[in-house]
Parts: structure tokens; C-alpha cells; sequence
């Protein structure tokens, strides 16, 4: 009887230790195309922190494809240079090389940041901000990050006209020094979060999402 009780006994723990081992592995695996988590190192250390965040620029401010076409696209760099052709680089450092200047008798020089200088090194502005016609403007090689497969139909237009913020997807955008794939952008995943603002509308608005496959598939 006691020999029973063991078995039963190991083969329940092993069970439970095998279940336990398994939930760990497959929280790892993903199907093919599956890139959540992707945070690729970005040719210039864009801070959505900083401009998002604390700074409070709008999304749609850079991404203004969204509402438009398609596509909400990668800002181009003349946007950038909204800002960026009267700020060189961070309040402080400015400050401190004012009254550095204003101490020696002399006019502040130039303070531009490392990564601010690969914007002007696109532009081919020269240190004085000035366009160098010796250098050739050459466009940033940003890493695209959420992408979708070939047969899958995704548009940002009605998904902005409905009020979908783009955290939703993208996740707490505001917060993130480098950008990653927050959503696994998986079919289930769209069709749940249609279902539901089905049910509960978006931000207090009924909407019909539609779940049919020829929404989404070509």
C-alpha cells in the first residue's frame, strides 16, 4: 500500500514539475513572425521618454501619416529639424556654456550633442549650422520595428478616427528610452481587442470592428 502511495506520490511531483518546466519554456517560444519584445539599437538614440514623455510632443505631431494614409511612417528628418535647427543639444549643457561665455567675455559657442550631430551630419550642416555643399545629404537608416505579414491588410486611418490611442498597441510609448514591439500583433490579438471594443465601444464611443476575415486577409 505504501509502495502505491509513493508512486502516486513521485508521479504527481514529477507531473507538476514537468507542467511547471513546460510553462516556463513556452512563455519563451513564439510562433514565426511573433517579435514582441524586438528593440533594435537605432541609428540615432531617438528618446521617446524624452520627447513623448516629459516633453509632451504629440504622437501624431511626428507620425502624422496615421491619420492620413496607411501607413503612420517614420518621421522625416526635416520634421526633426523643426526643433532641432534652434536645439543643439540639452537645456543644461546650453545654460552652463551661456554663463561660461558670459564669465569670459565672449560669445557661447556651439554646443551640439553626439546624437543631435548625426540629424545635422544628414543634413550635411557644417558645426556653424550651416549647409555644407562639400557633403552629401544622406537619409537615416531608421530600424523599422512593428511589422506585419504580406497578407495581412492593416490601416491606421480608421483606427485613429476611432479613437484607438495609440498606446493600445504600441504600449506605454511615453515611457520608453528605445522603442519595442510592445503587442504581439497575432491575429488572436486583433480579433480579441475587435471583440471588445464591439462590446464596450472606445473611450465611451460604440464602433463596429469588423472580425470577418476579408477585414484583414487579401
Amino acid at each position: 500500500m505504501r509502495s502505491r502511495l509513493l508512486t502516486v506520490f513521485l508521479s504527481i511531483a514529477v507531473l507538476l514539475s514537468i507542467c511547471v518546466f513546460l510553462s516556463s519554456y513556452t512563455n519563451n517560444v513564439r510562433l514565426p513572425d511573433n517579435h514582441q519584445g524586438y528593440e533594435p539599437v537605432q541609428p540615432i538614440a531617438f528618446s521617446h521618454r524624452l520627447h513623448a514623455g516629459e516633453m509632451g510632443v504629440a504622437c501624431l505631431y511626428c507620425h502624422f501619416g496615421a491619420e492620413k494614409s496607411k501607413h503612420a511612417g517614420i518621421p522625416p528628418a526635416n520634421v526633426c529639424m523643426n526643433c532641432h535647427k534652434y536645439v543643439s543639444a540639452p537645456f543644461l549643457e546650453t545654460k552652463a556654456e551661456e554663463k561660461i561665455a558670459e564669465k569670459d567675455k565672449r560669445k557661447p559657442r556651439a554646443i551640439i550633442s553626439p546624437e543631435i550631430k548625426k540629424l545635422y551630419d544628414a543634413f550635411a550642416w557644417n558645426s556653424e549650422m550651416k549647409r555644407d555643399t562639400t557633403k552629401e545629404m544622406l537619409p537615416i537608416q531608421w530600424k523599422k520595428i512593428h511589422n506585419v505579414p504580406d497578407y495581412v491588410y492593416f490601416d491606421h486611418r480608421p483606427h485613429i478616427g476611432a479613437g484607438v490611442l495609440c498606446q493600445s498597441c504600441h504600449g506605454d510609448i511615453e515611457t520608453m528610452e528605445r522603442v519595442r514591439q510592445y503587442s504581439d500583433l497575432t491575429m488572436g490579438w486583433c480579433v480579441n481587442c475587435h471583440r471588445d471594443v464591439n462590446k464596450n465601444g472606445v473611450n465611451g464611443k460604440a464602433v463596429h470592428a469588423a472580425i470577418d476575415c476579408s477585414t484583414c486577409h487579401y
